[in-house]
């Protein structure tokens, strides 16, 4: 891909993911029993987005999302790749005519490395050194134990590795160990943690020990799983800073859906749902991003934007030409100003039965197959607790025209899990 701009060095770019990480569930989003200092951090000295959405509720297609910046539905990655495909000739992975965004930055000079959870496919031809990422470190799955775990092994790049630490320790220090090395050059590291995903390993004692106000050993155990993950992150902006490159380099932290509805786990206190809903605690999510040479600290942004903003976003940061077919929007004329409009007029969403419009502060919500339509004003019921269906018959009858245009561009999905995700028995793996 040609540079667009002749910047003598193009930023750096920490693309961190966290899995299953709810809302609510950090200290800047509002948990007051949650202790996440570093985390927190990347929002008060970058921006901190308060409607930041991902494509899907479940793990898989917002990660295809994520990497390619469109829609994973346009290209019938619309359920976790689980389960055998229907036919034999699926691919059963993010297909391969799709580039990544480490295609796209390695093609411009950028040394790319993966560290963590990658779920887009198992089979070699899928695998992340054959998606644009010289590197990698971590499993290929989506879902494997913090520690020895026989079902999911460990690789590096194609070698089969054993670790003796908490997964999530271990994975921070591969990331300082990528920093370290790769400080010269212009890099992209991709860090998707498995935390704070099931199963729920209890983490070492020195991350459970900083939380004796909590006696639910649930929430504990939890609390202490989410620790763990803020120090790994903590070790990586550690080593951004000591070597000089924060100006340099961007950073970004989200996660890839809503939390697990589990007692004790996820409490809600600003969102309903969870993981596998389309409700705003399944697909609203904490997103942040630091940038100290474009972005100013401290900064609140408000209206919705997504996942699929990351790709345009940091293909513009780093000076090359926009990727035909985004679904996506480059973010920093927005950020500093120079765009007051919305990044995104409309906003869509399907899941099997289930299927969602946002279109400014209205949202259009199908939970699932032959289900009524709710109408919920987001500006004024974040928790979707007052249906305004009734009341608004033309906005009903208006958005849903829009979904259903949107739906009939869709191809069908590559692979259906049975039974087919919907909100009352969602498949969330």
């Amino acid at each position: 891909m040609a540079r667009a701009t002749a910047d003598a060095r193009p930023p750096n770019v920490i693309l961190i993911l966290a899995d299953d990480l709810g809302y609510d569930d950090l200290g800047v989003q509002g948990a007051r029993d949650l202790l996440t200092p570093n985390i927190d951090s990347i929002a008060k000295n970058g921006v901190r987005f308060t409607d930041g959405y991902v494509p899907c509720p479940v793990c898989g297609p917002t990660r295809a999302g994520l990497l390619t910046g469109r829609y994973p539905q346009s290209f019938g990655f619309e359920f976790n790749n689980v389960r055998r495909p229907t036919s034999a000739d699926a691919e059963y992975g993010l297909p391969l005519k799709q580039k990544t965004l480490a295609n796209h930055l390695r093609h411009a000079g950028y040394k790319t490395g993966i560290v963590g959870k990658w779920h887009l496919g198992d089979s070699l031809r899928y695998r992340p050194y054959h998606r644009g990422f010289d590197e990698f470190f971590g499993f290929i799955r989506g879902r494997r134990g913090y520690y020895d775990d026989p079902h999911e092994p460990l690789f590096d790049m194609d070698t089969k590795v054993s670790e003796r630490e908490y997964l999530t320790d271990a994975f921070g220090r591969k990331a300082v160990s990528f920093i370290e090395r790769h400080r010269s050059d212009p890099f992209f590291l991709y860090l998707p943690f498995n935390a704070v995903h099931s199963p729920p390993d209890p983490p070492p004692k020195k991350y459970t020990d900083r939380f004796p106000h909590i006696s639910d050993r649930v929430r504990k155990n939890f609390a202490g799983m989410l620790a763990a993950l803020d120090d790994a992150v903590g070790h990586a902006l550690r080593a951004v800073r000591v070597r000089g490159l924060s100006e340099e380099t961007i950073i970004i932290f989200m996660s890839d859906n809503g939390g697990t509805q589990l007692a004790g786990v996820n409490p809600q206190r600003t969102v309903q749902g969870g993981k596998g809903w389309l409700y705003e605690g399944g697909i609203r999510v904490p997103m942040m991003m630091k940038w100290p040479k474009r972005i100013a600290p401290g900064t609140l942004y408000r209206n919705p934007v997504s996942a699929l903003d990351v790709v345009p976003t940091m293909l513009a940061a780093a000076g090359l030409a926009p990727v035909a077919g985004c679904d996506g929007v480059d973010l920093l004329p927005f950020l500093d100003g120079t765009n007051t409009a919305l990044p995104h007029e409309t906003l869509y969403w399907k899941y099997g039965g289930s299927s969602a419009i946002r279109k400014g502060d209205w949202k259009l919500h199908f939970p699932f197959t032959n289900a009524p339509a709710s109408l919920i004003n987001l500006a004024q019921d974040k928790m979707e607790e007052h249906d305004l269906a009734a009341q608004e018959p033309a906005r009903v009858a208006e958005l849903s025209r829009m979904l259903n245009d949107f739906k009939s561009l869709l191809p069908h999905p590559l692979w259906t899990p049975k039974p087919v995700p919907r909100s009352d028995n969602p498949a969330v793996e």
